[in-house]
């Protein structure tokens, strides 16, 4: 029996350093995933890590992420835009090279607080605003809250209303114990599983899309930025906040959404006053990385103001 506890304990000790992944330096993260034209700015007291092409004096496009992305969400789409629009985007706080918020505030407000300031400190006083999922709901948000600085709004797959497991009003109260192992391991066949669910597209999900997530998984603070961001999120009823929203709207779903079905589109045409629905066939939950073309050109034609997408 003594030698039987001594070879499980070998085995347990042996399979949690095979499992183990700490944080990668700062320093060398950067030098892979912010080249130029990346570049990181102060705002909102945090060190921002955003990208910002196109023209200065075209409309502003600026493009919020979903959880546990980052700005490389966007590399394949913004180039089909900066011909004639200023593109921004931007490492959420807590996820990214932007890293943890040094409040330790991951609420939606402290969110719209910091996307106001990279606009003031960037002079754009109005954006169209682009969210997807999570970034997604604190598009809808903010543009509800300062709606002067958003020029039209697209949501793709938005987040926001209630859901099995998730209320109006209360955050959780603690967290599933595998989701507590998350800063000090990431399997990266596991985020891969995880993310199949998003993927639709046939051969979009490659090692090296996987590679990218788990880096960005492992910048420093960003695993325990993101249990603090969920242990923080409160959903409120989006219904009378949506009705606010006057400024034109385009909700953009791909029809194979696994992660937010497309079926979820009318809860938001209902309740917004001037809303449009495009569903892209074939495509999952990230429409800027399965069917960039299709889904850029469904952007500019909603941007340009006419009928076709």
């Amino acid at each position: 029996m003594t030698v039987i506890a001594v070879m499980l304990g070998v085995l347990l000790v042996g399979g949690a350093i095979w499992l183990y992944n700490p944080d990668r330096p700062r320093a060398a993260l950067e030098r892979r995933w912010a080249p130029p034209p990346s570049q990181f700015v102060e705002a909102a007291g945090m060190r921002l890590h955003i990208r910002d092409i196109g023209p200065r004096d075209g409309p502003t496009v600026l493009l919020v992420h979903g959880f546990a992305s980052s700005l490389h969400t966007w590399e394949t789409w913004a180039p089909l835009l900066e011909d004639r629009f200023r593109v921004v985007s931007l490492d959420l706080p807590g996820f990214g090279l932007t890293g943890p918020d040094p409040t330790s505030d991951y609420s939606d407000e402290r969110s719209i607080a910091v996307l106001a300031a990279l606009m003031d400190r960037l002079g754009i006083g109005e954006a169209a605003l682009v969210g997807s999922s999570m970034g997604g709901r604190i598009a809808w948000r903010f543009a509800a809250a300062e709606p002067a600085r958003v020029s039209k709004l697209v949501l793709m797959a938005p987040d926001g209303f209630a859901s099995l497991g998730r209320e109006y009003g209360r955050a959780p109260e603690r967290l599933p114990w595998l989701m507590r192992l998350l800063p000090y391991t990431a399997p990266k066949p596991l985020l891969r599983r995880t993310m199949q669910n998003a993927y639709a597209a046939p051969g979009v999900l490659t090692d090296a899309v996987v590679d990218r997530y788990h880096a960005m998984l492992l910048a420093p603070g960003v695993r325990r930025a993101i249990l603090d961001r969920v242990l923080q999120t409160r959903l409120v009823p989006p219904e009378p906040i949506l009705a606010t929203i006057h400024m034109p709207v385009l909700l953009l779903w791909g029809e194979r959404d696994g992660a937010v079905p497309a079926s979820h589109a009318s809860d938001y045409e209902h309740a917004l006053p001037n809303a449009r629905t495009v569903i892209l066939p074939g495509v999952g939950h990230v429409p800027m990385e399965e069917a960039p073309e299709a889904s850029a050109r469904v952007l500019r034609a909603f941007l340009d103001g006419t009928a076709d997408g």
